[in-house]
């Protein structure tokens, strides 16, 4: 046994007193006796000895009565003596991610988790707790209460192997200390999978906890399948992890109003189609009913008016392929001759194509770098006969590689690059078996520099980008190239004229770094906002002379359809939601792993790292002697004769 306080326990040389006291009342008195009083006598010594025995039993209980109350307040307890004075640490990751939003006995995974974390541990204890967007260092439960009851779901899981380097960092250098990293989750299954190893310095606590059902339906995603002068087709895709279901309602909504219904019969997946009007702005969501994670329900989208890409040819061939392909419902396309140029339209324009030019002047280079500068894009094309020299001054601007004097083999256009970001869902699956566009004569290029979109035969690139510009590596007219005919050409044409401006998609996904441009002119320290309900965001962004490219990552934190403000000013709207990479209710079974210590309680880990350094404080033991003691003098005083 032992004392927090043992200095308190000189006090008990106070049990002196009550013996003293016993004593001066035990000292002897005179006796005188007299005569025919023999039956008196027999009767006072039987009530002397009676008196001394009470009196002793009194002095005893207060004896100890008072040893009990000293000790008491000295604080006594056991605790295991390889332990008690080591420092211990705990460290705590909270899983905060959606798929925490499954239903278990009491409310969510999450609540459930939060409500027992508040009753197990030590209000004043000192911890670090950590979610996935969200740290608490070298706090109290009692100091961070109101945030974990108010902690929401997060779109950001961390990897696991993050969250154990997170929490190994979270620890103090003292090697001596006892460190319990405690990860509270479902260990939802996603694309890596899940390692611990053994630690010497920490001590893994694991509380996989389990939802009651892992039934889920998932509105995975809205697109626009057909388009005509009246109408748009949106087709709704549908995800089933359940059984299968003969009836679900499917809604549509503009707004907060109602504008279609439909039901579908789902096993694994299905889609539906709604109609709306063209050629209006429509702010929309799809949502069905399902009692599984709650996030996945809703999907919002929307539709601006669209802006048209401005697009300048500048030519000196024949420029009709491009005028099918930029057509007036998306595009304002200009032609110009290279001798007609108005140097004063170039700002305006977010694609120029040099179509085909002898030879770039340096004032064209010029405006050109500063035009690209400013966030313009432009395609340069050559001609069979080209100045190299000017060629290769404009693209050195751009760090494309040089031209080299034309080589007249002919070469096949073997090679396509589906992987890059200009033919990203053009392609349902690789193609390797269709007829080869052919040029008869090219300029090779010098080196390797920019990212290669199309290559010939033997490797080398056909179609070339790098920073704001595209090259090709050799005329395209009819006499030297089959590629207008090849049906590589309107994907690619296309692709480069819609990407020179990031038009708004029908959604965004948070978490994810999303490149945006609003074809809009701000003056000189004027800022857009994103605006929800009385939420106001102002989100990465750059301005050029005619568009602001906005860039999104983990701001919005929050679904819905915002509005691009510049100031009190709409200029559009922008949808977000959560990315479905969270709605299979699958987990690992991590009591598999014989190395790690699994529990599906908090309670119980909480209990398992206490009792290491648990003290059994003994004090209160010792008040309720004390008090025994009391009763059982009072109890001798009253009744003992």
């Amino acid at each position: 046994m032992q004392f927090k306080h043992p200095e308190l326990l000189y006090a008990l040389f106070l049990l002196i007193i009550p013996i003293i006291i016993h004593l001066f009342q035990l000292r002897r008195f005179q006796k005188i006796e007299f005569t025919n009083v023999q039956f008196l006598k027999n009767i006072t010594l039987q009530t002397r000895k009676s008196s001394q025995l009470k009196k002793w039993l009194t002095l005893i209980t207060r004896m100890l009565l008072l040893a009990c109350a000293i000790i008491a307040f000295a604080q006594p307890f056991l605790a295991n003596s390889d332990v008690f004075n080591v420092k211990s640490e705990t460290v705590i990751y909270l899983d905060n991610s959606f798929s925490m939003q499954a239903k278990s006995t009491n409310g969510t995974l999450l609540n459930k988790a939060i409500q027992d974390i508040l009753e197990n541990v030590d209000e004043n204890e000192q911890i670090t707790l950590f979610t996935n967007d969200n740290t608490f260092i070298n706090t109290s439960i009692k100091a961070i209460k109101n945030e974990l009851i108010q902690l929401k779901h997060s779109p950001n899981q961390l990897a696991y192997e993050a969250v154990i380097l997170k929490g190994k960092k979270a620890f103090s250098k003292d090697k001596s200390s006892i460190k319990n990293l405690v990860l509270i989750s479902d260990f939802q299954q996603n694309k890596k999978s899940i390692t611990i190893e053994k630690d010497s310095l920490v001590n893994f606590k694991l509380v996989q906890l389990k939802p009651e059902s892992v039934k889920n339906i998932v509105v995975d995603s809205v697109f626009i399948s057909k388009v005509d002068i009246e109408n748009i087709e949106l087709t709704v895709n549908l995800k089933n992890y359940g059984d299968e279901i003969e009836t679900l309602p499917v809604s549509l909504y503009k707004n907060d109003n109602l504008m279609a219904k439909s039901s579908v019969s789902i096993k694994n997946d299905a889609s539906t189609i709604f109609t709306i009007p063209a050629n209006t702005s429509f702010n929309g969501k799809i949502i069905v009913d399902d009692i599984g994670l709650q996030y996945d329900n809703v999907l919002f989208f929307n539709i601006n008016k669209r802006d048209k890409i401005r697009v300048l040819s500048i030519n000196e061939s024949d420029d009709t392929f491009l005028k099918k392909i930029f057509t007036d419902d998306e595009f304002v396309y200009t032609s110009n001759l290279f001798n007609e140029l108005n140097y004063n339209t170039i700002d305006s324009q977010n694609l120029i194509v040099l179509n085909e030019l002898k030879d770039v002047p340096a004032s064209l280079i010029t405006a050109l770098k500063s035009f690209t500068d400013d966030g313009g894009n432009i395609l340069i094309i050559p001609s069979n006969n080209i100045s190299l020299s000017s060629y290769n001054q404009l693209l050195i601007n751009y760090n494309l590689p040089n031209y080299n004097s034309i080589s007249p083999i002919e070469k096949q256009i073997t090679s396509i690059n589906f992987s890059h970001p200009l033919l990203a869902n053009v392609f349902d699956k690789k193609v390797n078996n269709f007829q080869y566009p052919k040029v008869n004569s090219f300029y090779p290029f010098g080196n390797s520099n920019g990212s290669t979109i199309l290559n010939y035969e033997d490797g080398s690139s056909f179609l070339t980008k790098s920073n704001n510009a595209y090259a090709f590596s050799a005329p395209i007219n009819e006499e030297n190239s089959n590629f207008k005919n090849s049906p590589l050409i309107v994907p690619v044409i296309y692709n480069i004229g819609k990407q020179s401006l990031k038009l708004p998609k029908l959604y965004y996904n948070i978490a994810q770094e999303n490149t945006i441009d609003i074809n809009t002119k701000l003056l000189q320290d004027d800022i857009l906002t994103l605006t929800i309900n009385d939420i106001s965001i102002v989100p990465l962004q750059q301005t050029y002379t005619n568009k602001v490219e906005l860039k999104t990552n983990e701001s919005p934190d929050i679904a819905g359809v915002f509005e691009v403000k510049n100031k009190n000013n709409n200029l559009q709207n922008l949808s977000f939601n959560f990315n479905r990479s969270e709605s299979q209710l699958s987990y690992y079974d991590m009591a598999s792993n014989n190395n790690i210590d699994v529990n599906s309680s908090i309670a119980t880990t909480i209990d398992d790292i206490k009792s290491v350094t648990n003290v059994n404080e003994l004090w209160k033991w010792f008040v309720i002697f004390a008090l025994a003691f009391l009763i059982i003098e009072m109890l001798i005083l009253k009744y003992f004769k």
